[in-house]
């Protein structure tokens, strides 16, 4: 990596332990002269009034901080998407599988960061399209999951789905889950999804509650794009793209995920691997 000369910062909000680390990490990045881009939750810890919406925060960076839970991580990450710039994911949340480095080590692994010293992984992103007609309407780039799912109480939803131009089935289920490998351990591990080892080129399908209960999690090559179309005759339901961004989806509407050109790149912690994180988190039995 190209020396570090100037870095954004994401925050989580309402992190108390933000309130002291943020004062701190911009102390630190004056005393080695690199200038730092706020979005405008850092900027409040700070007290400053140079923050900035977070889609512009990245602008000019070689790095990105993101101090917070995965939840931070996944708006960061769309901030970035299409710009080589590695984030650099500190927890200060609870589970969050994605902000791999405690506080206690983020000194050591910024230094490590700034020096190009550090591991970095490629992780695949989904691009989601809704076509209404011979129109698209919205367009999202996903790091974790897309999920289409009722928008009324007590109602499931009928969604076919085809893989190319292959039909794999009708689902009647509360929803279904379209998730890269990063999001394996997300929306879809909860609904009984597998987890998939980050770098692998895959995408998994997996229905929530599904009405027929042979229906089971499908994963499949990424370069097979998936489509979803709802065929409900008079009930909406609403797409979700990594729990944050999304809308209302009309009967007839078709949700289109391939393959993203685009990718984010995570700084690793040096001597911890994905199956530690796995047994960190999940609380697996340790040798």
């Amino acid at each position: 990596m190209a020396a570090v000369k100037t870095v954004g910062i994401f925050a989580k909000p309402k992190a108390p332990a933000a309130t002291r680390l943020v004062p701190e990490l911009l102390a630190w990045l004056a005393e080695r002269g690199i200038t730092v881009r706020l979005d405008d939750v850092a900027a409040s810890y700070a007290e400053a009034a140079n923050g900035l919406p977070r889609p512009h925060v990245a602008d000019g960076c070689e790095l990105a901080i993101v101090l917070g839970g995965d939840g931070t991580l996944l708006s960061a990450a769309r901030a970035v998407a299409g710009r080589a710039i590695p984030l650099l994911a500190v927890n200060l949340g609870g589970l969050g599988f994605l902000t791999a480095i405690p506080v206690g080590d983020f000194f050591p692994a910024l230094e490590r960061a700034l020096t190009g010293v550090h591991r970095l992984t490629r992780r695949n992103l989904l691009h989601v399209a809704v076509r209404r007609g011979d129109r698209i309407v919205s367009e999202y780039e996903a790091l974790n999951d897309v999920v289409i799912a009722k928008s009324s109480i007590a109602r499931i939803v009928d969604l076919d789905v085809w893989a190319g131009d292959t039909f794999v089935c009708e689902y009647k289920a509360d929803g279904l889950i379209v998730s890269t490998p990063t999001g394996s351990t997300a929306y879809s591990l909860a609904a009984g999804g597998p987890i998939v080892f980050p770098t692998v080129n895959a995408v998994c399908i997996t229905p929530i509650c599904p009405h027929t209960l042979t229906n089971r999690p499908l994963i499949i090559p990424s370069d097979l794009p998936v489509r979803v179309v709802g065929h409900m005759k008079d009930e909406d339901s609403f797409l979700t793209v990594d729990g944050q961004v999304g809308g209302l989806l009309e009967p007839g509407d078709a949700v289109e995920c391939t393959a993203s050109r685009s990718e984010v790149l995570l700084v690793q912690p040096p001597d911890k691997t994905f199956f530690d994180v796995l047994r960190q988190k999940l609380k697996w039995g340790e040798r």
